[in-house]
């Protein structure tokens, strides 16, 4: 006998569920720091507003993902893209908070050196969603409209200008209007769930 969807929806919830708790966990333990040993790491605000970024988008994650359950017919290949995406979201969170700063003279030098990997991840995870936003049909992907098809192309130049440079203004500008933004589509296209 088959699974019925919905069980095959909640069995993969949960796993996806488990990796974005231990990105979230990673993300809360890294901030708590800050809380626990001020002063021991200078704050960088690029690198807290990037945190910040990666915890809405895991809570935001979450959320959307309740659209999952409008899939009918579940594949490995399906599940597997799925778990796949999550563990990018958990190691953007990994490159946040490193397990050891001893290398490095901060957050903000550390976050540097490590922007290329941030950023190709983070791209990937743009490249996602947009398999994810198709998987769950042309109706879903027609709630956004076309501001979705710029969407993607200017997070991938975004991404790729952040890879590039290490100009402190151009970071500060793109986390500040990232944050903006996500929390505008997040309560614009977002905000209830039917």
């Amino acid at each position: 006998m088959q699974p019925h969807a919905t069980d095959l929806f909640l069995h993969i919830r949960v796993v996806m569920g488990i990796v974005l708790g231990m990105g979230m966990t990673r993300l809360l333990t890294g901030l708590a720091r800050f809380v626990q040993h001020p002063g021991t790491q200078k704050i960088y605000p690029v690198h807290l507003g990037w945190a910040a970024s990666m915890l809405l988008t895991l809570i935001h994650f979450w959320w959307w993902e309740f659209a999952l359950r409008q899939i009918e017919y579940w594949s490995f290949l399906i599940y597997f893209f799925l778990i796949g995406y999550t563990i990018l979201l958990y190691l953007l969170c990994t490159l946040l908070f490193p397990d050891n700063l001893a290398e490095y003279s901060g957050y903000e030098d550390f976050f540097l050196s490590r922007r290329k990997w941030f950023f190709s991840i983070l791209a990937l995870t743009f490249v996602c969603d947009f398999i994810d936003t198709l998987l769950k049909g042309q109706a879903h992907v027609a709630l956004f409209g076309s501001e979705y098809l710029v969407r993607l192309p200017a997070y991938l130049v975004l991404c790729a200008v952040a890879i590039w440079t290490a100009n402190r203004r151009f970071h500060v500008a793109f986390v500040a209007a990232s944050l903006i933004y996500q929390l505008s589509w997040i309560f614009r296209l977002f905000n209830t769930v039917t």
